[in-house]
């Protein structure tokens, strides 16, 4: 057994100064379920654990390109997406933008931190980036 091989990536943990509102983000636009919730705030999404902890002190300062994205099946989804950020007052760091690697937007957390939301379908069929995925 290869012990690096089998580890499983388990959890992401943010800090923010505000983990109630932090979580109802992560809740209403990214389809996390609140499991537990108090100073820290654990969610969980498709298997996956989100840790949201309290910070005490300012905002958390991220790295200029930290982020984690999420990918969605069509163009069309991440335009809905995006229009329904908007609508709901999330911070947009971008309007929807096509690179070779495909369509995307990026937004804040309540937390500060960066998202990605991505789709591959209109992806330009450039081979570099092809045998990435």
């Amino acid at each position: 057994m290869n012990i690096h091989k089998e580890a499983k990536l388990n959890h992401l943990s943010f800090p923010t100064t505000n983990v109630a509102e932090t979580a109802a983000f992560f809740e209403k636009y990214l389809g996390c379920e609140i499991v537990a919730a108090g100073e820290s705030c654990l969610l969980k999404r498709n298997g996956f654990d989100i840790v949201l902890d309290h910070a005490t002190e300012e905002m958390p300062v991220w790295p200029k390109n930290f982020h984690f994205g999420l990918e969605l099946d069509s163009l069309d989804d991440v335009h809905s997406l995006y229009k329904e950020f908007l609508a709901g007052g999330v911070q947009m760091e971008t309007e929807v933008f096509n690179n070779s690697r495909g369509s995307r937007f990026f937004c804040r957390s309540p937390g500060g931190v960066l998202i990605e939301v991505n789709t591959r379908a209109d992806m330009q069929k450039q081979e570099q980036w092809q045998k990435l995925f």
